[in-house]
């Protein structure tokens, strides 16, 4: 059991799986909001009797909630990946994860290493492939599931007609087009990545340019506008001989991440033919997750979330998120705008941190000037965010929701029907409540954020990662 407050319920498993139940519901959901919030996360920190590392390690947990007429019904399933299968049957961790090295005999972490073997353990989010939805990570593979069962169903090949090694989990939808755009990412001698667009339905990728680069820095996601894409070069990276070297010593990407000798730079392309525009440098800083970004006037403008270092990665230990008082990476909102003739950027900090998961009005004003950022918001020494933040970018405003002792997750935004403003919508959260040892679907008023109805499930629910919204009003959204 839990402490009252008790962070640390978010870092715990929950091997409860519900098939399908219908949730008590406190206030009201709003009549037009139908179709599912489809979640992913963490769900299990063990392999086995292997205690896992790092939060981007543990395996990954479908949650499901079914939203008509003012219902909710959730259901929550593992992912049936072979690390997962491999560890229930008692191997413990089969492949590199993050933070945690395999439990296997030296010979086969060698052959991991040199043949590329990547974890399809898809813990990040979710993502439509035509009338397939898939869990994903950043790998080669996706593991499609039943949105009715959650159960596993078969896999997708995501380097299939790409000259790479995996994909990132973060994709751009652009519906004018009925594709969306992503990264491919490759290592060897140099690091390599591939932007490329595939149809919405999931067919073959065409590759559009590839960036390289003699150090392996890390992108997590990257921002597209109307013309550009603009891919996200972190000062900070892999010492690729040191990963090498892991297969034999058992060090892990943790191990081998470190800071790069160069700034942090924006690389602007042509999104129709992949032509390299500009490139922008900025001091050095890590970033996980972008708002949005547009253009205007001979520059463009990025919202995103940055820290200041690599302890955005390191940080993320299981044993520190778990600590009495853990020492924790603030990342703060920032503004950059960058010159289309390259050269450095300006930046102003809009809004102080520990913030992370930026989500905006996706489908209205994405590649668009806007107003608002949703942030989830960590105040008072916890590992979890404490609140959800509504940063109004134009007027430097922001509003709060929270409550003592609870934990809200990703803020989602969804847009009502025939919406008269930007912010006409809600947000759902799925929030934990430790000393009831409890989660709950959190529906806000999206404007005000004034709670309007509250989803009672009946366990606790691992703290998440991403989701995606499936619904009339709302048929998906990036994950920027």
């Amino acid at each position: 059991m839990t402490t009252p407050s008790d962070h640390r319920a978010g870092f715990r498993t929950q091997r409860e799986e519900i098939e399908n139940e219908r949730l008590p519901v406190d206030g009201s959901f709003p009549d037009w909001l139908v179709g599912d919030l489809i979640g992913n996360g963490p769900g299990q920190f063990e392999a086995g009797d292997t205690r896992l590392r790092h939060w981007f390690d543990p395996f990954a947990l479908l949650r499901r909630f079914r939203i008509e007429d003012g219902t909710v019904t959730y259901a929550n399933r593992f992912v049936e990946s072979r690390d997962y299968a491999f560890a229930e049957r008692g191997g413990g961790v089969r492949t590199p994860f993050p933070g945690t090295p395999p439990d296997r005999p030296i010979w086969t972490r060698v052959r991991q290493v040199l043949s590329g073997t990547f974890p399809d353990n898809p813990v990040i989010g979710v993502q439509r492939f035509g009338e397939e939805l898939a869990a994903v990570t950043e790998s080669p593979t996706a593991l499609t599931f039943d949105p009715d069962t959650l159960e596993t169903t078969g896999q997708i090949d995501l380097t299939a007609g790409l000259d790479s090694d995996l994909t990132l989990a973060h994709v751009h939808h652009a519906p004018e087009e009925d594709a969306f755009y992503n990264l491919g990412v490759s290592y060897g001698r140099e690091t390599t990545y591939t932007l490329f667009r595939r149809p919405a339905d999931g067919g073959t990728p065409t590759a559009l340019t590839r960036l390289r680069f003699n150090e392996a820095p890390y992108v997590h996601s990257f921002a597209l506008t109307e013309r550009y894409a603009v891919v996200t070069v972190n000062a900070f990276g892999l010492d690729a001989l040191r990963l090498l070297r892991g297969a034999v010593t058992r060090e892990t990407f943790l191990d081998a991440f470190r800071p790069l000798d160069a700034p942090l730079r924006f690389v602007v392309l042509n999104r129709t033919t992949g032509k390299h525009e500009a490139t922008v440098t900025a001091p050095p800083a890590f970033v996980y997750h972008h708002a949005n970004a547009y253009e205007a006037d001979g520059e463009l403008v990025v919202y995103l979330v940055a820290f200041d270092d690599e302890r955005a990665v390191t940080g993320l230990t299981l044993s520190n998120l778990r600590s009495d008082d853990p020492d924790l990476p603030s990342g703060d909102l920032r503004r950059y705008r960058l010159p289309l003739s390259g050269g450095d950027a300006d930046r102003e900090r809009l809004h102080r941190g520990p913030v992370e998961f930026p989500t905006i009005n996706y489908r209205a004003v994405n590649g668009e000037r806007h107003r608002y950022v949703y942030l989830a918001e960590t105040n008072g020494g916890s590992s979890l965010p404490t609140a959800v933040a509504k940063v109004d970018v134009e007027a430097g405003t922001v509003r709060r929701w929270g409550e003592s002792n609870t934990y809200p997750g990703e803020p989602l935004f969804v847009p009502a029907p025939n919406p008269t403003g930007e912010d006409d919508g809600v947000l759902l959260s799925v929030v934990l409540t430790p000393d009831a040892d409890r989660s709950a679907l959190v529906c806000l008023d999206a404007g005000t954020l004034r709670e309007l109805g509250r989803a009672h499930l009946p366990h606790r629910l691992p703290y998440g990662f991403h989701g995606q919204f499936y619904g009339s009003s709302s048929p998906g959204r990036s994950m920027a």
